[in-house]
């Protein structure tokens, strides 16, 4: 029915006989200085309480008269109750609270209004459908809205991203993660090292330049290694270059400043992962033996009937996988076919597809039968998967694992830890729930190290980020080796362009379309 509806809206706007909007070469959006005004619902469509409408652009206050005349603008920022009228027929359509947000103190930048009407389709369809027939006024695309405030200097394209992610944002991790960055914390991290490299770059620069007028450069590549610990030889003396004292950031410290920009480059770019799974959530893969119970595992965890739990062996012989929120953090939890020698060749494709996916978990959760740990099945599992994963990976694979013991309520009672010579492990009874609080603390410590503590510091929680920070640090590697001052001022410039872009400056239309591409209409 929306759809429909925006559908009607989009013609009306137009007009029968009106040509689609002109869009930029390479973007279907149309320029923020386009002069076009856009309206759109930006609150959530269905039935609701209060529905937020708003409007962008310098025809925004002659829209808000249109439905209002002939009352002048509300105060600025101030909600006032106003009767909205068809400017058509002049039928009366809500009563509703209006808002004006002159630009530029404003969320786009722009002439800004909002409506919030009761949340009725009807409400909606008929203030909709009155915008719509203001001269000037055409709903907007997905993620318009936003883009004008990218485009007027309001956000950069990293606080874009962190508003898109708050916007999808399904736990607590992920809130605080997008929260921050759409505060501006990995944007204000890379204009500072951005500003480290210009100041670098302006020495260099300094010393080309004085080289033309003092023939300073042959002298300097004499010395060999990076601009900062070159000396120059003046009227035959040996000296320290002087020239450059008076600059706001000293020579002796410009080549350890960029030295620090490559470590803390360096440490970022190994965490990167950690920020990728906080954003799409960590790979949680339950395996185990046939019966060990790892479907109820999975349907506990789940909070929902994900798998088909029976006590007939081999019941799950796929990899079924269900989005979940483990202690606050996002994980996608894969039940797994028991692992143990098939007795078809379904099942034996089953296990070959779980045995593929704990090669890809970011976290094992090995579920055992503390009741049959003696069996074939749980001593081939202890050797090929718990022991090996407990021993450490050589290959430095950040795999990490925890042992679950389930079906504790069938221990004899008063046996604590009947099993004290395995691997660390954790005591279970899917059945009756004791236990659960244990598992979910140690899931939210191991998820934790997995996905990065977002209150530590900015996490890279893109691969557009990691590409432009190893960019960075590739062109500093290419600056320390460079033998020639035009070479190393180049890489400088190169490696600054890389933070520029991580921030939006220089984006291409391509990259610009595809971040915006993931906002609803109305943002």
């Amino acid at each position: 029915m929306w759809r429909g509806l925006w559908t009607l809206v989009s013609r009306a706007a137009r007009g029968p006989h009106s040509p689609r909007p002109c869009t930029r070469q390479g973007s279907r959006y149309p320029g923020p200085g386009s002069g076009a005004t856009i309206f759109a619902l930006s609150s959530g469509q269905g039935r609701c309480g209060i529905a937020v409408i708003r409007t962008s652009g310098p025809a925004s206050g002659h829209a808000l008269r249109s439905l209002t005349a002939p009352r002048d603008l509300p105060p600025a920022r101030k909600a006032c109750l106003r009767l909205l009228s068809d400017p058509r027929s002049g039928e009366p359509l809500d009563r509703a609270l209006v808002l004006w947000f002159p630009g530029p103190q404003s969320f786009t930048g722009e002439d800004c209004t909002e409506f919030h009407v009761h949340g009725g389709p009807a409400v909606v369809s008929g203030v909709l459908q009155a915008l719509g027939s203001v001269p000037g006024l055409r709903p907007a695309e997905a993620g318009e809205f936003t883009r004008r405030a990218f485009a007027h200097g309001k956000l950069s394209l990293t606080e874009v991203e962190g508003l898109a992610d708050l916007i999808h944002a399904e736990t607590e991790a992920q809130r605080r993660q997008a929260l921050r960055q759409l505060d501006g914390e990995l944007g204000d991290l890379c204009r500072g090292w951005a500003e480290t490299l210009t100041k670098a770059l302006a020495h260099v620069e300094a010393y080309i330049d004085f080289s033309e007028d003092d023939n300073l450069e042959e002298g300097v590549l004499d010395q060999g290694g990076s601009p900062w610990g070159w000396e120059v030889e003046i009227s035959g003396i040996q000296r320290p270059q002087v020239l450059l004292l008076s600059l706001s950031f000293p020579p002796s410290t410009a080549d350890s400043e960029v030295r620090k920009l490559e470590v803390a480059l360096g440490v970022h770019l190994r965490d990167a992962r950690r920020g990728q799974r906080l954003r799409s959530g960590a790979h949680v893969v339950v395996a185990g033996p046939p019966n060990a119970g790892k479907s109820s595992l999975v349907n506990l965890l789940s909070r929902k009937p994900v798998s088909i739990v029976s006590p007939e062996p081999g019941t799950t012989r796929d990899v079924l996988e269900t989005p979940v929120d483990l202690a606050g953090f996002p994980a996608l939890l894969s039940d797994t076919a028991g692992l143990r020698e098939g007795v078809g060749p379904v099942e034996q494709e089953g296990v070959r597809r779980a045995q593929k996916r704990l090669e890809q978990a970011d976290l094992i959760l090995a579920v055992l039968d503390a009741t049959d740990l003696a069996s074939p099945a749980s001593c081939n599992f202890l050797d090929t998967v718990v022991i090996p994963a407990g021993a450490g990976n050589p290959s430095g694979n950040s795999q990490r694992l925890l042992l679950v013991l389930n079906k504790s309520d069938l221990l004899p009672a008063g046996c604590s830890d009947p099993h004290p010579d395995l691997p660390s492990h954790l005591l279970l009874s899917c059945l009756t729930g004791e236990g659960l609080d244990g598992l979910l603390e140690a899931l939210k410590k191991e998820l934790a190290a997995l996905c990065g503590d977002p209150s530590t510091g900015p996490l890279l929680t893109r691969s557009r980020h990691q590409h432009h920070l190893q960019g960075c640090l590739d062109a500093l590697g290419q600056y320390k080796q460079a033998r020639d001052l035009a070479l190393a001022a180049e890489a400088l410039r190169v490696a600054r362009g890389h933070l520029s872009r991580l921030t939006g400056g220089g984006g291409t239309e391509e990259i610009l379309d595809i971040i915006f591409r993931d906002f609803c209409v109305g943002k």
